[in-house]
């Protein structure tokens, strides 16, 4: 479908529309890995040009892939790869504070960081806020008995929780916090194998690429998106049963 060495589509097979080898095009990229959850993809005039495509046949292409979740604009900052679609509604959400204690163990944290920021693109997005609007973001390492067990890093939604940086976290977790201060209604979760980089290999004291379980997690309150979190788990020091704990 493609030439080699080049981004141009060669029209050889006549009975697919070219909307539709557009779309492929942009899946292939997304499914090699090559293009990544929040990569920024070339803009409706990159894309009309280097493929050699109608303006009009590129903007259904992408307007199609947004419906279909692969893809994720947001308004004056471009198009970006969105979350995978969640696989299995069957997670269940409870406080992994609480999951270390009933196993008889001690549960501590350590707070890295805790901090508004500007909403970058896909921030902006995942959240539905504006670009650039304030966003809250913190880093935390949960620990059982000592040993480091998840790294979370997560984003709050201002306009839902805006007492969260006034929390130390010491004595209630951030999901215990969350589920009082904004109900959950609704929650969406992608699960993923990956490789840490340096600094998540420190912050959970394992060696570079040890394998380990990504969960990202979206929850919405009474219509309203209020956080959007990453927990990686060392593989070695925690399993994936019929409920998550996070």
């Amino acid at each position: 479908m493609f030439s080699q060495g080049s981004d141009t589509i060669v029209n050889q097979d006549k009975k697919v529309p070219l909307y539709q080898k557009v779309k492929d095009y942009i899946i292939e990229h997304i499914r090699s890995g090559e293009w990544e959850t929040g990569y920024q993809i070339p803009s409706e005039n990159e894309l009309t040009l280097s493929l050699e495509m109608s303006r009009m046949t590129i903007h259904r292409a992408l307007r199609e892939l947004t419906s279909d979740g692969w893809l994720m604009r947001v308004q004056g900052a471009g198009t970006f790869v969105a979350e995978p679609r969640p696989q299995s509604a069957v997670l269940s959400l409870r406080s992994i504070a609480d999951e270390v204690q009933s196993r008889g163990s001690i549960y501590t944290n350590q707070l890295i960081s805790l901090e508004e920021e500007k909403a970058t693109p896909y921030i902006a997005g995942v959240l539905e806020l504006e670009l650039n609007a304030p966003v809250f973001h913190s880093v935390i390492v949960h620990k059982e008995n000592g040993i480091p067990i998840q790294l979370e890093e997560r984003y709050v939604n201002p306009q839902t929780v805006p007492d969260y940086l006034s929390q130390s976290f010491q004595d209630v977790t951030p999901y215990d916090y969350l589920i009082n201060v904004a109900p959950l209604s609704n929650a969406e979760h992608t699960i993923l194998a990956i490789a840490p980089d340096a600094q998540q290999s420190e912050l959970l004291e394992i060696k570079p690429q040890t394998p380990c379980l990504l969960l990202r997690r979206r929850t919405w309150s009474e219509g309203r998106t209020v956080t959007y979190a990453k927990l990686l788990h060392p593989g070695d020091r925690y399993s994936l049963g019929g409920s998550f704990q996070g």
